[in-house]
């Protein structure tokens, strides 16, 4: 929710407060029968630090309204989230523009 890179900030007690109220947003809005796709764009991240426990976040997505499809992407997904699971996907690098000197862009990489 635009708190930028984690390896931005020294500050992780900022971190997870920014990555729960992020998270607490989207369990809202999969909650709220609103929304038929709530995309969490690298939570994955979020979990991996620890900034999030992999028990909240499952009890979010099944507390989710029906019709509801959530999306959760980024790096090493806990096991336990890909057990939980429909469908698990890696994606692999051909090509990225950081190499040829492009940095991350605004409304692109974040």
């Amino acid at each position: 929710m635009g708190e930028g890179f984690t390896w931005d900030t020294q500050d992780r007690d900022r971190d997870i407060a920014a990555a729960e109220a992020a998270f607490g947003k989207a369990r809202d809005m999969m909650a709220s029968g609103d929304y038929a796709l709530v995309v969490m764009d690298e939570i994955n991240i979020a979990l991996r630090y620890d900034y999030l426990r992999v028990e909240d976040v499952i009890a979010g997505l099944e507390a989710r309204a029906e019709g509801t499809t959530a999306v959760l992407t980024g790096r090493d997904a806990k096991p336990e989230l890909c057990a939980y699971a429909d469908l698990v996907t890696e994606m692999r690098e051909v090509k990225h523009p950081f190499h040829a000197g492009i940095k991350a862009q605004r409304g692109v990489d974040f």
